[in-house]
């Protein structure tokens, strides 16, 4: 059992190359869900391997599981435009992020 406040969880959002799609998701390890998301099986059908959503834009860190699916939750309940005003305060010019995650 991991001690009160060692938990890592993110909230992260994926899009394609050309910026036209968004994807949220949470997971606790964010650079294995990457490269889950980059390395799909060949039959996959997941959202991500349909639309070609691989490139990172933002993420969230939460120490509590719960808060980070609440707000995975609330983020997916957003318009796109409010989705887009939150990535541009975070990342003003939709750089990806993958590179970055150690």
């Amino acid at each position: 059992m991991k001690t009160l406040g060692t938990h890592n969880y993110y909230v992260y959002i994926l899009t394609n190359k050309n910026k036209t799609v968004l994807y949220t998701g949470v997971t606790n390890d964010l650079k294995a869900r990457l490269y889950f998301h980059t390395h799909p099986d060949a039959l996959s059908k997941h959202f991500t391997t349909r639309y070609r959503c691989y490139y990172l834009i933002h993420f969230e860190h939460f120490q509590d599981v719960n808060l980070a699916i609440q707000r995975e939750k609330q983020i997916k309940g957003w318009r796109r435009e409010k989705k887009e005003r939150m990535i541009k305060e975070y990342n003003p010019e939709w750089k990806f992020l993958n590179g970055e995650i150690e």
